[in-house]
Order: C-alpha cells, then sequence, then structure tokens
C-alpha cells in the first residue's frame, strides 16, 4: 500500500492521506457504518467514546477477515455536529496509532442519525495481500 500525497496540491486537514495505491491482487474488506453501541446496548453519551467505539466496531470487523487498522485503506465519518470535529479526530489518530501508510480519510457533518443519541458513525475500507 502507497498513501498518495501530491506535492501540488495543498496538505491534508490532519493525519490521513489524498488517496492510497493498493497493489493488485490484494483482498478488500468494507465495513459498514458503525455507530456507538456497545454489545450490551449501551450508547456512550460523548463523542469521543462515541468515535472510540466505532472504530472499536470497526477493528472487530476487520479482525474477522484477518485483518488490523494498519490495513486501512480509506476512513468515512459523519458526526452530528461540528464540535463533535475534534473528539472524532483525537479517536481517529488514536485508532492510527503508529500507522506509517496513512488512509484516506472524510469527515461530513450530517443532522442526524437513527436514533438522537448517536453522534458519531465510522466505516472503513481495508486492504490485504
Amino acid at each position: 500500500m502507497k498513501s498518495l500525497l501530491p506535492t501540488t496540491i495543498a496538505s491534508p486537514f490532519g493525519r490521513y492521506a489524498h488517496g492510497v495505491e493498493i497493489p493488485p491482487g490484494w483482498r478488500i474488506a468494507i465495513t459498514s457504518g458503525q455507530l456507538a453501541l456497545a454489545p450490551d446496548g449501551t450508547i456512550p453519551d460523548d463523542p469521543r467514546a462515541q468515535a472510540d467505539l466505532c472504530f472499536a466496531n470497526c477493528a472487530a470487523i476487520l479482525a474477522e477477515a484477518g485483518m488490523t487498522p494498519q490495513n486501512t485503506i480509506r476512513i468515512a465519518a459523519f458526526v452530528t455536529r461540528r464540535e463533535h470535529m475534534q473528539a472524532y479526530m483525537a479517536a481517529r489518530d488514536a485508532w492510527l496509532g503508529d500507522i506509517k501508510t496513512l488512509p484516506a480519510s472524510t469527515l461530513v457533518i450530517v443532522t442526524g442519525f437513527t436514533r438522537p443519541e448517536f453522534l458519531v458513525e465510522v466505516e472503513v475500507t481495508a486492504a490485504a495481500p
């Protein structure tokens, strides 16, 4: 995998790449959007805890495909308020850890989700040999 960061355009706003190149023949795993729903049905109150849980759910799905956050090539995230962006980005950066090949990333502000308690939703695309 290779992060695509052309010097002819503005740098990304955060810890992500403008694009990612995947070598031929690699497997792809795509998660559905993950909301902050714990196995016991609870939903954290704050956006950082929700984002952390969304990423934990994505990691569990990737593990089913034999992949880890290291295999992430794209993250799409949705928050319900502009004020939640920093909490989400902190959770994203923590989840990415020391990953060298940064994924592409999109963050969108939306009016809401299926239940008003949800503040954050995250979906991940990953690739591996």
